[in-house]
């Protein structure tokens, strides 16, 4: 029989070690189809343990090896994210160098050069080798002195590393994608303040035969439509992803500029556009269209039916994919389940797969937390979904009558999702005790536009009655303790947190990941990609932004808050968590700071990521009088007194 502990106090073998461990990312799948031996897999490999630095990898005959030594690092900061960063042809590769935002080649003997000048204030994403006329094209950022915010193009990039336009005017671009033989090329554009999931363009410009690009013209600019993803089929034919129909499916170019619908799914072909270079369906050499779909926060991989349009899955133990890409005769992609982190795999077009690059993994005793799709009623008769982990352990057992205490998880975006994946700083926490609720809120995707645009005009309001119902849900049916609810998120998730801690009486405490206070100071300081996204989001009225901002009502606040922040962030300036800081620290409320010298958004140091994950347990623990924890992180609470009963 398993000893008793109190909830929140299990010891357990997955440790903050393991949360950082699982910080190893796969990203930018990259396929050189002109090697000798058949196709060749490459990606992108990001490295807690050598303080988030990432790196190159190919797969050779089954044995990954990297093509990068230290200090060397991959990653482009176009929009801060990034995203796109390599590419490869006969053996070369190239990649965007993150030192410099330069970018650098890689020859057949591993020699490495710089192409694009280091010291040009250009950064560079979504690279695609033409290999016709022996060029990049590319997107580029240029934040040079004389512009009032960076300015972007769709740029080619010569042998001898100067550039010439292609596309300029819009606010941003993305996926730029040649047809095969290369004369043709397209590409999506959008305009201030629309984000990419809500409005963007497709446009489209003729190569001659001497490699000359055309004026480029539009093909499909609709009014309120998202596109994703466009790709050209062996064949030639072009295929985009739209939501014209309230979810984003799979169309196919009939005629120059007329596009219909492929597919007809109830399920999202896509996925928001934060980062360049991501990628949900591929065509194999003989044109078989292999596409990955969600549905209610569950991704599928299917093969579509290029005459009629139906999707039709493959029997895998899997239930999240991203990243995928053809390779010979079958697929690769990043997948997961809640039972296995993501990892590298391919797929094989009869069903049969192998791994190509395992993830970091849990101990093999721990006992492992399965997410339970929730939806519960919200406010203004609309319903919210999310993820619902309850505590579990392979050693303790709480009392019967006890009920655990639950994290309310806020994802980043806002316009992000929840992912059935095995998370280790979730399991982290159900592991010791705690339930954790991963709340899709609405403006969340993957269940169709209606449901992403709902956020529109009401941050800070929808997302805040979302988490709130979500918790009530989930103490009536007498799964979590109502009285030690907690809420943690990063990003936007962050001004969630802080929206929920200062507006409402729900949560005992809280932590804010780089979140946001100050609306109107986000709006003066952010980046050009999300200067525009409160527009949407909220409005630009003053009296709206001064209303939904915790820091000019911090005066409500009156439970502890833990704020974790990179000193170099840009996209959610430090100053956010040093202004709410000093704010509760003069009226008294207990507050927690760790700040991180080297962060940028999101943290990508092991020991850094050890630190935040320790530090949040010391917090909860403390402000919670959970009995019987030793193994804290040391952390200074202002205005706190242990000794103090539970707020």
């Amino acid at each position: 029989m398993k000893p008793m502990r109190p909830y929140g106090s299990w010891p357990s073998s997955i440790s903050a070690a393991h949360v950082a461990a699982a910080g190893r990312k796969f990203t930018d799948l990259t396929v050189d189809t002109a090697g000798t031996a058949g196709d060749t897999l490459y990606w992108v490999e990001s490295r807690p343990e050598e303080a988030g630095r990432a790196t190159i990898m190919v797969d050779g005959d089954g044995a990954p090896r990297s093509l990068l030594e230290a200090p060397m690092s991959v990653g482009s900061r176009v929009h801060e994210y990034g995203g796109g960063a390599i590419a490869a042809h006969g053996g070369f590769v190239w990649f965007v160098n993150a030192a410099d935002q330069a970018i650098w080649q890689r020859d057949t003997e591993g020699e490495l050069s710089p192409v694009t000048d280091v010291d040009a204030d250009v950064r560079y994403a979504d690279l695609q080798y033409d290999s016709r006329f022996g060029r990049l094209i590319a997107v580029a950022e240029d934040l040079g002195t004389g512009h009032s915010e960076p300015v972007a193009r769709v740029v080619a990039v010569h042998r001898d590393g100067s550039t010439s336009t292609i596309a300029e005017g819009h606010d941003f671009y993305a996926s730029p994608r040649l047809a095969p033989g290369s004369h043709r090329l397209v590409w999506l554009a959008w305009q201030h303040p629309d984000m990419p999931w809500d409005r963007t363009e497709l446009w489209a410009a003729d190569i001659d035969e001497h490699g000359e690009i055309g004026p480029a013209t539009p093909l499909w600019q609709p009014e309120a439509l998202s596109l994703f993803g466009p790709v050209f089929a062996p064949d030639g034919m072009l295929h985009i992803v739209a939501d014209v129909d309230d979810w984003w499916n799979i169309h196919v170019e009939r005629a120059p500029g007329r596009f219909q619908a492929l597919t007809h799914e109830t399920a999202e072909f896509a996925v928001p556009q934060w980062v360049f270079g991501q990628s949900t369906y591929a065509f194999t050499g003989e044109g078989r269209l292999f596409a990955l779909a969600s549905r209610d926060g569950v991704w599928q991989i299917g093969e579509v039916d290029r005459e009629n349009g139906d999707f039709r899955p493959l029997r895998q133990d899997f239930d999240f994919y991203e990243q995928i890409v053809a390779l010979d005769e079958a697929v690769a992609l990043v997948a997961a389940n809640p039972a296995r982190a993501k990892h590298v795999r391919r797929i094989n077009a009869d069903g049969s797969s192998e791994i190509l690059q395992a993830a970091d993994s849990l101990p093999a005793d721990a006992a492992l937390s399965r997410p339970e799709s929730v939806s519960w009623p919200s406010a203004d008769g609309t319903t919210a979904h999310g993820l619902f982990y309850p505590p579990v352990s392979e050693s303790y057992v709480a009392a019967d009558d006890e009920r655990p205490p639950v994290i309310l998880k806020c994802h980043g975006g806002p316009t992000g999702a929840t992912s059935t994946a095995l998370d280790a700083r979730i399991q982290y926490w159900t592991s010791r005790g705690f339930a954790m609720l991963d709340v899709n809120y609405r403006g969340s995707t993957g269940y169709g536009r209606a449901y992403r645009q709902a956020l529109v005009g009401a941050w800070g309001v929808a997302d805040v009655a979302d988490c709130q119902s979500g918790a009530a849900y989930l103490a009536e049916a007498g799964r979590v303790d109502p009285e030690r609810v907690l809420i943690s998120g990063s990003s936007a998730g962050g001004y969630t947190v802080l929206s929920v801690l200062t507006f409402t009486d729900l949560a005992a405490a809280g932590a804010s990941y780089y979140g946001i206070g100050d609306l109107k100071r986000l709006l003066a300081s952010t980046h050009k990609f999300e200067s525009r996204y409160l527009d949407r989001l909220i409005g630009v009225d003053e009296a709206t932004l001064t209303a939904r901002s915790p820091l000019y009502h911090a005066e409500q606040l009156s439970c502890p808050v833990l704020f974790l922040q990179g000193l170099q962030d840009k996209v959610v300036p430090p100053d956010q968590a040093g202004s709410m800081v000093e704010a509760l620290r003069s009226s008294g409320v207990p507050v927690a700071y760790v700040a991180f010298e080297s962060e940028r958004h999101g943290f990508r140091d092991a020991d850094n990521i050890m630190t935040a994950i320790e530090s949040e347990r010391s917090f909860y623990s403390r402000v919670l009088h959970i009995a019987e924890v030793e193994d804290l992180e040391p952390l200074t609470i202002e205005n706190f007194d242990d000794t103090e009963a539970v707020p």
